[in-house]
């Protein structure tokens, strides 16, 4: 017995489409900071001016994410990997929402906080 207990098909629906969900908001982010410009992009997170790089590199662990959270699952490629993607969009939404407290920004975390939600949702339901 491997201790493992099937999915329902209701939880594995409920499951896809979180992730499906998750990884299109982390294309749609990472696509915002890898291609539009600094000053456009300060307009929606002031924190964007301050921090370049860091725009950058989210943009590139976000697009990886969602790589992540869907293809291990659908190719059937070592699909535990799609828990562990969600465990790193935990992690990194985890910082972002130190980040933006650090910064006196705690308005802005509740995005932050929904997705570390969903992510966990994820992780527990892929094991």
């Amino acid at each position: 017995m491997t201790g493992k207990q099937p999915v329902s098909k209701t939880r594995n629906t409920l499951l896809w489409t979180a992730q499906v969900l998750l990884a299109a908001t982390l294309v749609w982010a990472s696509f915002m900071k890898l291609f539009k410009p600094a000053d456009e992009l300060a307009q929606m997170w002031p924190w964007a001016a301050d921090h370049p790089g860091l725009v950058k590199f989210t943009g590139i662990v976000d697009l990886l994410a969602a790589a992540g959270l869907i293809l291990p699952m659908l190719l059937g490629i070592r699909p535990q990997l799609t828990r562990y993607a969600a465990f790193g969009v935990v992690a990194l939404m985890a910082a972002a929402v130190a980040f933006h407290l650090l910064r006196s920004e705690g308005s802005s975390i509740a995005f932050n906080l929904v997705f570390a939600l969903i992510a966990g949702f994820i992780a527990r339901g892929r094991r």
